[in-house]
Formats: structure tokens, sequence, C-alpha cells
């Protein structure tokens, strides 16, 4: 059975001199993640640089959509949560941001809203 993907930023990354950083965005994921892990059962869960461009992400969804965290849906999204979809590209519906995958999460796998 098909799984969604879900591209996170590797939790430390340069950019420019300095102490690395990590994605706020991808950190509030990973903290639902934690917080509800059966939701890791369903999903393929894949950890990719912060250089652009993000080759693995570009080759589904496109050069527009590769920002982080993104969640590509592995079938058509369910009509109860399509208003949290980002986008379709060449068949692909994908959702992007932390909120919005969040509340796509809680409508498709009945966990609660993020606040």
């Amino acid at each position: 059975m098909p799984r969604d993907v879900l591209y996170l930023l590797k939790a430390e990354f340069t950019d420019g001199p300095g102490q690395p950083y990590y994605c706020p965005d991808c950190a509030q994921i990973t903290g639902v993640l934690s917080y509800f892990p059966q939701l890791r059962y369903s999903l393929d869960i894949r950890h990719v640089d912060f250089a652009r461009p993000r080759n693995e992400i570009v080759a589904l969804i496109g050069t527009e959509n590769q920002g982080c965290p993104v969640l590509i849906l592995a079938d058509a999204p369910f009509p109860q949560a399509s208003e949290f979809v980002s986008g379709v590209h060449n068949g692909k519906s994908f959702v992007s941001g932390a909120k919005s995958i969040a509340n796509y999460w809680s409508a498709t796998h009945g966990i609660s809203r993020p606040h």
C-alpha cells in the first residue's frame, strides 16, 4: 500500500557563517509525530539537505514547491481535508507547511487540531 511521503529538513544545517540552524516548521511536525506516533505507520518520512535544489522533491512536485515541510499524498486527498491541500503538480497532491499538514492529519487521522 503506498504511503504519503513527508519531507523534512535535516535537524541541523548551515546557511552562511555562524552556528547551524534548524527549521522551526520541521521541528513542529517532528513534535506532532512524537505526540501521535501512530502517524508514522502511514508515512514514508525522508530528511533532506537544506541546500537547493532539493532534487527528490523537485522530481515529484516541481521546483516552486520544494519548501519543507511538505507532505506528498500517495492518493487523492480525502474530500474532508481538501481545503488543506496546497497544490497539485503532475497529478501529485501535496500539503505544505506545518499548520496545514497538522490540520490535514487532524481531518484524515483523527488527531487533535493545532490551536
